[in-house]
């Protein structure tokens, strides 16, 4: 009996030391979980990267407005002042005793012929008058309503530079949390990350979108940094943006944009060069290589690289910049 409850004894405990042994750590994460963390807080800060550019080009355009409003003002201001200057001369000259009217000329002519070359004088006098107070009513408007526009674009203004700041805090909290999450990665999952595509080349097709094609794929290796435009490092919209650019074809900054340039495509007519907005949120973008690969910069800690179409997320729209 003492050798058989030892025996029980000692097999206990090497199960209960097997499954000790066997039991994650309450603070262990596994690796493909881990990524799969990394991977969610990137594209939260990306997202919150697009929504800060996208605010920042909101702010740009209207604080251009507000230049082109002002300026406005100030030329219709300076024509009013011209035409004052004509409408002032007339009005004197009525003040000092001439009548631009049928009867002054009746009375004051020496003859018929006097009398005629007075009325087509008195006209002419007359109707310039008419059109220089005419165009001052106009300039002094056109005054009044350019400082309007330039005062509703300030006050626009001032509220996409608080939705920038705003936006700016959200973002950078964001990829500080995502930077935090890579330097937690073990060796091994950054090289997972960083591990690159073999790069290629590709018979691209004539026209712009086979020039945007070749620049993006020329960029294959060079490192993803938020809010990055380049030409060291990249994100995902502004390696499009600049693609397009080196063909001759300005395209927005921001995916969001980026969604509705050229005409929309369906997954099965996909052609080189198309842009592919991902995600319901349209937040991630890269160009296609052909019907089933695409060139895009992923996320910090993936360089650009080349992956299958529908392997980087969920399609939201297909673009077709030119053709």
């Amino acid at each position: 009996m003492p050798g058989r409850r030892a025996a029980r004894t000692t097999a206990f405990a090497a199960v209960l030391a097997a499954t000790v042994v066997s039991m994650p750590s309450a603070h262990a994460q596994p690796a493909d979980d881990a990524l799969k963390v990394y991977t969610d807080l990137t594209r939260e800060a990306e997202k919150l990267s697009q929504d800060h550019l996208k605010a920042q080009g909101d702010l740009s355009k209207a604080n251009e407005i507000v230049v082109a409003a002002t300026e406005a003002e100030k030329k219709a201001l300076a024509e009013s002042e011209q035409f004052r200057g004509q409408v002032d001369v007339l009005t004197e000259a009525t003040f000092e005793g001439a009548r631009f009217n049928n009867i002054s000329a009746l009375l004051t002519s020496t003859s018929q012929q006097d009398f005629l070359e007075r009325m087509q004088a008195m006209n002419i006098i007359a109707s310039d008058q008419n059109e220089a107070v005419a165009r001052l009513d106009a300039t002094l408007s056109a005054a009044t309503k350019a400082r309007s526009d330039a005062a509703t674009a300030a006050s626009a203004a001032e509220k996409f530079a608080a939705d920038v700041s705003t936006r700016k805090v959200a973002m950078d909290q964001q990829v500080t949390t995502a930077r935090s999450k890579y330097q937690s990665l073990s060796a091994p999952q950054k090289q997972t990350l960083a591990a690159p595509t073999p790069k290629i080349t590709v018979n691209a097709p004539a026209g712009a979108a086979g020039v945007a094609l070749t620049f993006a794929l020329g960029e294959q290796g060079k490192p993803y940094v938020f809010g990055s435009n380049g030409p060291n490092s990249w994100d995902c919209s502004s390696l499009m943006q600049a693609a397009y650019r080196a063909a001759g074809v300005s395209i927005p900054r921001v995916t969001y944009d980026q969604a509705k340039v050229g005409r929309g495509v369906g997954r099965g007519e996909i052609a080189p060069g198309d842009l592919i907005i991902y995600y319901s949120g349209q937040s991630h973008v890269a160009m296609a290589v052909d019907g089933t690969r695409a060139v895009h910069a992923s996320t910090e800690g993936v360089p650009v690289k080349i992956a299958n179409i529908d392997s980087i997320g969920p399609i939201s729209v297909i673009r077709r910049v030119v053709g």
